[in-house]
């Protein structure tokens, strides 16, 4: 083969695999997926959302709980509209929000029972 063989007026300069804007093209294609980024990215310090500073454990677990109970009675309203196998991820879910909300409320109890005994 030819540059012959590549060269019509219509050619773009990146479509012959011979030029030099094809390569130039290329390796910075491959620079941009693969070549690994000369300084380490900083760390996001804040996500989507984020917590207020301060912010005590049982609040958090108190808010937990609520939204645990929400998701629940959001699956079981699901629920009742589906039949077969999706009526039964629904009440899964419904069931496993239960699970993970009675553990947070456990772990409220416990925070109050140490509460309690931390006070003279």
């Amino acid at each position: 083969m030819t540059d012959e063989t590549f060269s019509t007026e219509a050619t773009s300069p990146y479509e012959s695999p011979n030029s030099k804007k094809f390569h130039e093209a290329a390796e910075r294609a491959l620079d941009h997926h693969f070549k690994p980024p000369l300084e380490p990215r900083a760390k996001r310090e804040t996500g989507l959302f984020s917590l207020s500073p301060g912010t005590d454990a049982e609040a958090l677990m108190a808010n937990a709980s609520e939204d645990l109970l929400s998701i629940s009675v959001i699956a079981c309203d699901l629920a009742d509209d589906l039949h077969g196998s999706r009526r039964s991820v629904a009440l899964a879910l419904s069931r496993m929000a239960d699970g993970v909300r009675l553990m947070v409320e456990g772990m409220l109890d416990h925070i109050e029972v140490r509460s309690v005994r931390a006070k003279p």
